[in-house]
C-alpha cells in the first residue's frame, strides 16, 4: 500500500490573477513598489487571499518578453526592480530619474522601458559601489553567499549574453562547453559586470522580501508558478548541462512539445528536456535547488504543463516536426516523494488541462494536488461537462480566465448564439454583465480555490488579453491604472466571497 502523503492543506478561499508587469506604476511597467502595494489593499479590500502571477524571472524581446521563456528559473525580472525605493535607499537622486518618458499607462513597451530602467540600474549600481554603508556592503554579501548555487552562474552568463548577443550554444567552444581555464578567465575579465548583475538581483531580492512582508501583513497568500521546462537559452541549462538530455557538444538531442492529434499535427516548444535518470541519480540535485529558491519566494505554486511530470513527448532535436517524437516515462512519484522528504508539505497546485490521461490522473490523485478547472473550455449544451462551474469537484482550483485565454468577456462575445444560451441557462445569466455571472458561477462552485483576473474584474473584452498562446506579438503587455482598483469593484466581489463563504 502507497505512503499516505503529507500534502498542503487548503481551505476554501479566492484571489485574483494579475501579473506583476501589468501593476500600475510610474516607470512603465508594473514594479514591486506603490503600485503593488496598492492591489494588495485592493485585494484586502474585496475580502480575497490569494494573489497569483506567472513566473518572476527575466524576460527578453528574443522571447518575445514571456515569462515562460526566462533567462533563468532562479533570477528575478530587473524590469521590476522599484527605482523610487533605490532613490529611497540613497542609490539614485531624484535627478537621475529624470526626464521619465511618457510611458504608456495601459501597456508595457519593453524597449523603451528596458532602455530606461537600465541606464538607472546601472547608475544605483556605481552609486552603491562608491557609498554603501557598511551594513549595506554586508547585506549584499550575504545575499550573494547565500544565493552562490546560482547567482554566480547566472551573473556571469548574463553578463556574457550582454556580449555576445547570441545564443550560448552559438558562442566559443570553449566557453559553450564551460572549460574550467576559460571560465575562470572571464570571471576575471568580466568581474565588474558581474557583480553589477548579482546586485541587481540583490535589489529584486530586497524588495521582494518587502512586499512578501507586506502581503504576509495583509493576510495574502502569494501564489508563483512553475513551468515545467526551461529555455534552452538560459543559465539553467548553459551552468548544468548534467540535468538535461544534451549531445557531448552541450545541443539538445531531444526537445519538448506535443504529439499530434486528430485535430492538429502537435507542436514542437523546443525546450530541452531533462535527463532524469541523472537526476534521480543526485537526488533531484537541481530541482531541489530550484523549488528552494522558489519556495522562498511565494507560499504556493502553479506547476504547468504538469502531465511533464508524469510522461513527456520527447521530439528528435534535429526534426521539425512534432511527429518525429515517442512518450517516455517522467519519474513523478519519486520525484515528488523525494520533494516531500526535503520540504515537507507539496504546496502545488497543477495546470493539468487537456492531458487527463489516467496515468496523470492517478499521479496528481497520489499526492492530492487540486488541478484546474476553466469554464471557457465547457460546452455549455452538453450536460455534466466537467469545465461548467457546477460540476467541478472540491480538490479543484476554478478559474474565469488565465492568462492564457481571452478575458470571459472577449470570450462571451465570440460564442456562437447556440453556446450562449446554453450558458445563460447554465449559469442562470441573462447577459447583462456576464464577468459578475461567470465570477458569482465559479465562486460559487465546490472548488476550494477560486480566481478571477483583473481584466474580468474590469469586464473588459478581448483588447485586454494578456497573452495569445502561438502568437509573438501583442502579449504579456496589458496594464492596469490605479483607477481600476475601484472600491465599488473591491465591495462587490467581497460580496460574492461572502455569500459562497469563501476567505
Amino acid at each position: 500500500m502507497a505512503r499516505a502523503p503529507r500534502v498542503m492543506r487548503l481551505s476554501r478561499q479566492s484571489g485574483v490573477f494579475m501579473h506583476l508587469t501589468s501593476l500600475p506604476g510610474p516607470h512603465g511597467i508594473g514594479d514591486l513598489g506603490d503600485g503593488a502595494r496598492a492591489f494588495i489593499d485592493f485585494l484586502t479590500e474585496a475580502e480575497q487571499s490569494m494573489w497569483q502571477f506567472c513566473p518572476l524571472g527575466p524576460t527578453s524581446p528574443a522571447h518575445a518578453n514571456s515569462p515562460y521563456q526566462s533567462s533563468s528559473s532562479f533570477a528575478g525580472n530587473p524590469l521590476l526592480i522599484d527605482l523610487t525605493d533605490l532613490e529611497a535607499r540613497g542609490w539614485l537622486t531624484e535627478d537621475d530619474l529624470e526626464p521619465v518618458p511618457e510611458f504608456d499607462d495601459h501597456a508595457v513597451e519593453y524597449g523603451r522601458v528596458g532602455e530606461y530602467k537600465r541606464a538607472r540600474l546601472r547608475t544605483a549600481f556605481d552609486r552603491f559601489e562608491s557609498s554603501a554603508t557598511e551594513d549595506e556592503r554586508a547585506a549584499f554579501d550575504e545575499f550573494c553567499e547565500r544565493e552562490s548555487s546560482w547567482l554566480e552562474d547566472y551573473a556571469l552568463f548574463a553578463s556574457l549574453k550582454e556580449d555576445y548577443e547570441q545564443a550560448w550554444i552559438d558562442w566559443p567552444h570553449e566557453l559553450k562547453v564551460r572549460d574550467e581555464d576559460a571560465l575562470e578567465r572571464v570571471r576575471d575579465e568580466y568581474a565588474e559586470e558581474i557583480r553589477y548583475r548579482e546586485f541587481t538581483q540583490f535589489c529584486f531580492d530586497l524588495q521582494w522580501r518587502d512586499l512578501a512582508d507586506y502581503a504576509d501583513e495583509k493576510g495574502i497568500t502569494l501564489v508563483g508558478d512553475l513551468p515545467i521546462y526551461v529555455a534552452l537559452d538560459s543559465a539553467d541549462v548553459w551552468a548544468a548541462p548534467e540535468a538535461f538530455d544534451l549531445n557531448e557538444d552541450h545541443e539538445p538531442a531531444v526537445v519538448a512539445g506535443v504529439p499530434p492529434n486528430p485535430h492538429d499535427s502537435g507542436q514542437r516548444w523546443g525546450n530541452p528536456l531533462y535527463d532524469w535518470d541523472h537526476l534521480r541519480e543526485t537526488g533531484y540535485e537541481w530541482w531541489m535547488d530550484r523549488l528552494r529558491r522558489l519556495f522562498d519566494l511565494v507560499d504556493v505554486t502553479r506547476i504547468d504543463h504538469f502531465k511533464g511530470f508524469d510522461s513527456y513527448w520527447a521530439i528528435d532535436a534535429s526534426s521539425d516536426s512534432a511527429a518525429d517524437g515517442e512518450w517516455r516515462d517522467a519519474p513523478g512519484y519519486d520525484f515528488f516523494e523525494t520533494v516531500q522528504r526535503k520540504f515537507g508539505d507539496l504546496p502545488f497546485i497543477v495546470e493539468d488541462l487537456g492531458f487527463l490521461d489516467p496515468s496523470l490522473v492517478d499521479l496528481r490523485d497520489q499526492f492530492a494536488f487540486p488541478g484546474m478547472r476553466v469554464p471557457q473550455y465547457a460546452n455549455w449544451c452538453q450536460e455534466g461537462d466537467m469545465y461548467q462551474p457546477m460540476h467541478y469537484p472540491e480538490n479543484t482550483v476554478a478559474y474565469t480566465s488565465t492568462h492564457d485565454t481571452d478575458t470571459f468577456v472577449g470570450y462571451y462575445q465570440s460564442l456562437p448564439d447556440e453556446q450562449r444560451d446554453c450558458l445563460h441557462y447554465n449559469i442562470g445569466a441573462d447577459g447583462s454583465e456576464i464577468q459578475w455571472s461567470i465570477i458569482d458561477a465559479v465562486w460559487n462552485s465546490a472548488a476550494v480555490l477560486a480566481f478571477t483576473t483583473m481584466q474580468d474584474l474590469l469586464g473588459l473584452d478581448s483588447h485586454a488579453r494578456f497573452n495569445t498562446p502561438g502568437t509573438q506579438n501583442g502579449n504579456w503587455e496589458w496594464r492596469v491604472t490605479p483607477a481600476g482598483f475601484e472600491s465599488d469593484i473591491a465591495q462587490r466581489l467581497a460580496g460574492y466571497t461572502d455569500i459562497h463563504i469563501r476567505n
